[in-house]
């Protein structure tokens, strides 16, 4: 379970009908089938008074499982929700596999605003760590996995160096990981593509704020200014204006320092799979811990030329093949199995 060499992914062949990496990055919202996966919804009251909301996966055709069965939590990425079509595709994966999924919602990412003035963010490892003891409490003889997507799988890797073997999940998943959050928003914002996906994102992110603003007399408050929220554009600006600004960190810069997973790769105790595309237009390449990953015998790589930010899609159009999906399954069967 602990050697390097015992997890060995199988190739990874893009489909000659999505070239290219924004090709597989854009086509991988839709191309997922969105069907065979139900959700059973549970509201978790947070201790500082706000909720999150945890949805228990049943899968088409999957034989029913106990409570002792293994059980994966499933963290999405940016604006993301347990309904993200890479977190439905996983659950139908896992299911093969015998191994139940739960996708937690990052706050106000449910389909209802959070309570509170804070939101979420790449660092905060909090919410997951309150979800995961829940869990632990809740199913004493499951093992407990995780695989986590985009900002969800910076969170997970975090979360992990920084409980080391205390960790509650005991093997792992993360998947087009941006080890830096820094170089990653200024990668993007220095390309044409690059400043569509973030204009994309900022704006649902400005609107989120706009929407806690009209409902709630606390907000903006003394720690945010407004007029600099509404006009950000990238997401470094929108970083400084409210995400550091609103949960304690000094600025985007401290931020991005403080919360960027490459930090914590080398203190990772628990057998990890990286699923990783060279050409992922949200990561600098240059950015990626290499060294830290090669010294550390709990990581495995997974890491391809191709296949864009969380897309790795691979067959025919007619019945096309979710290569990241697959791969992570069948690595969290294997460490289960040992």
């Amino acid at each position: 379970m602990n050697d390097r060499t015992s997890f060995a992914p199988r190739p990874f062949r893009p489909a000659w009908w999505l070239p290219g990496a924004h090709a597989q990055t854009i086509a991988g919202r839709f191309v997922r089938p969105p069907h065979g996966v139900h959700y059973r919804r549970e509201r978790v009251e947070t201790p500082d008074g706000d909720f999150l909301d945890l949805d228990f996966a049943t899968v088409d055709g999957a034989p029913a499982m106990g409570d002792g069965a293994p059980l994966c939590l499933l963290i999405h990425g940016l604006e993301g929700s347990a309904s993200s079509s890479y977190v439905l595709e996983t659950c139908r994966a896992l299911a093969e596999h015998g191994i139940r999924a739960v996708a937690m919602n990052f706050r106000s990412c449910s389909g209802e605003p959070n309570r509170t003035a804070r939101f979420y963010h790449a660092g905060d490892t909090a919410d997951l760590g309150f979800l995961l003891d829940l869990l632990a409490d809740r199913f004493p003889r499951a093992t407990l996995l995780g695989t986590g997507f985009s900002l969800g799988a910076n969170q997970l890797l975090k979360y992990l160096g920084e409980q080391g073997e205390a960790s509650r999940i005991r093997a792992a998943v993360s998947v087009s990981v941006p080890f830096d959050l820094g170089r990653g928003a200024d990668k993007l914002w220095a390309s044409f593509m690059g400043r569509a996906y973030t204009r994309h994102f900022v704006g649902r992110l400005v609107g989120k704020y706009r929407t806690k603003r009209e409902t709630r007399g606390d907000l903006p408050g003394p720690l945010v200014d407004a007029e600099r929220i509404f006009t950000s554009r990238s997401f470094r600006e929108f970083d400084d204006a409210l995400t550091a600004r609103l949960h304690g960190f000094r600025d985007a810069d401290d931020y991005y320092t403080s919360s960027s997973s490459a930090r914590f790769v080398h203190a990772i105790r628990v057998p990890t799979l990286l699923v990783q595309a060279l050409d992922d237009p949200f990561v600098d390449e240059a950015s990626i811990p290499r060294a830290a990953i090669d010294a550390n015998p709990m990581l495995h790589k997974a890491f391809v030329p191709h296949g864009g930010h969380v897309g790795f899609i691979g067959g025919p159009p007619h019945r096309p093949r979710f290569w990241a999906e697959r791969e992570a399954a069948r690595f969290l069967a294997l460490q289960v199995s040992h």
